[in-house]
């Protein structure tokens, strides 16, 4: 579920800039990502862990009031991320059948509506999100695989880069570690 979560429109879209501007030297810049995920997701997991409390409880301790700040962040975060599902469903949409991005935005949204409103669909939701999301990795990878991408250069420059860019690398971790990920 959670390498499924960063497979979006916006994932796909920042990939693409990066990876055209960078070329292999962007591989850098996710290994770098990679490793800075890892250390925040460990860090903010060993925290919440070891003090036995829920993030805004530990931050309203921390200081009064920020975890009630924290929550409406994750709740602002939390729509702007479905706003762009839906949206992203809605190019999904399009591109399959030729309807307009609101119409298939429109759909989308009423099916999502549907899904949370059904009590009794949880189990069959899980299973059918589990293989769906097996179906994106695998598709992910057979697109990887069929586009022959220059793996020794891209190791090379991953290792070794041309061009080093910031703003792709708290871009790239902002949207893995920065919200909705460590949100989950």
């Amino acid at each position: 579920m959670m390498a499924n979560s960063s497979i979006g429109p916006g994932f796909l879209t920042q990939t693409t800039v990066f990876t055209q501007q960078l070329l292999t030297s962007f591989g850098f810049v996710i290994l770098v990502s990679v490793l800075l995920d890892i250390g925040a997701q460990l860090n903010t997991w060993r925290i919440l862990t070891v003090s036995e409390l829920r993030a805004q409880d530990l931050s309203n301790q921390l200081l009064p009031g920020l975890g009630y700040f924290l929550s409406v962040l994750v709740v602002i975060g939390g729509f702007a991320f479905n706003i762009g599902n839906i949206a992203g469903c809605g190019l999904g949409v399009n591109v399959l059948t030729g309807l307009s991005f609101q119409n298939g935005a429109i759909i989308s949204g009423l099916i999502a509506l549907v899904l949370f409103w059904a009590k009794e669909i949880g189990k069959m939701l899980d299973g059918f999100t589990k293989t769906l999301g097996t179906i994106k990795i695998l598709l992910a990878l057979f697109i990887a695989y069929n586009t022959h991408p220059p793996l020794v250069q891209a190791i090379h420059y991953t290792l070794i880069p041309e061009k080093i860019s910031a703003i792709a690398i708290v871009t790239i971790v902002g949207g893995t570690v920065g919200g909705y990920l460590t949100f989950s």
